[in-house]
């Protein structure tokens, strides 16, 4: 997957755009480092997980799960019913993962338009040289947790 990992990340330009938005977030190290983000837009009402990255360096630290728990609750008080993401079915660290936190596969009838198109730009970017799936984890209303 070295295409995967020389892939150009996002521009200044691009990840200012999520940042003005509140739509960027990034957990530091202990001396305030950046060593991880996450990225979303919202996509067919849903809040979509567009790029979460954290640093090998620090990874199995449980610093993923906590910028994802965090894109949750920033769903939840957003109105949105969901997070969607799309992702690489066989990788440990990638649909495996996120099942365990929750994201369950869509089947092909249960893709929305929007994340039909992100399926088709990850396609003429190459990454279907892969198995990909798309993913989905409802957000609990304030109803369900009383």
């Amino acid at each position: 997957m070295d295409a995967i990992a020389d892939e150009e990340p996002p521009s200044v330009d691009e990840l200012a755009a999520f940042q003005q938005d509140g739509r960027a977030w990034v957990a530091t190290d202990d001396i305030d480092q950046p060593v991880g983000y996450v990225l979303v837009d919202v996509v067919d009402g849903a809040a979509h997980v567009e790029q979460i990255s954290v640093n090998p360096s620090h990874a199995r630290r449980g610093l993923g799960r906590t910028l994802l728990e965090t894109i949750v609750r920033w769903a939840e008080q957003q109105g949105l019913e969901a997070v969607t993401l799309t992702t690489f079915s066989d990788v440990p660290w990638n649909a495996p993962y996120y099942r365990r936190l929750g994201f369950h596969p869509l089947a092909e009838a249960e893709v929305s338009e929007g994340l039909r198109r992100i399926r088709e730009q990850e396609v003429a970017r190459g990454l279907d040289a892969w198995p990909r799936v798309s993913m989905h984890r409802p957000v609990a209303s304030p109803s369900d947790t009383h």
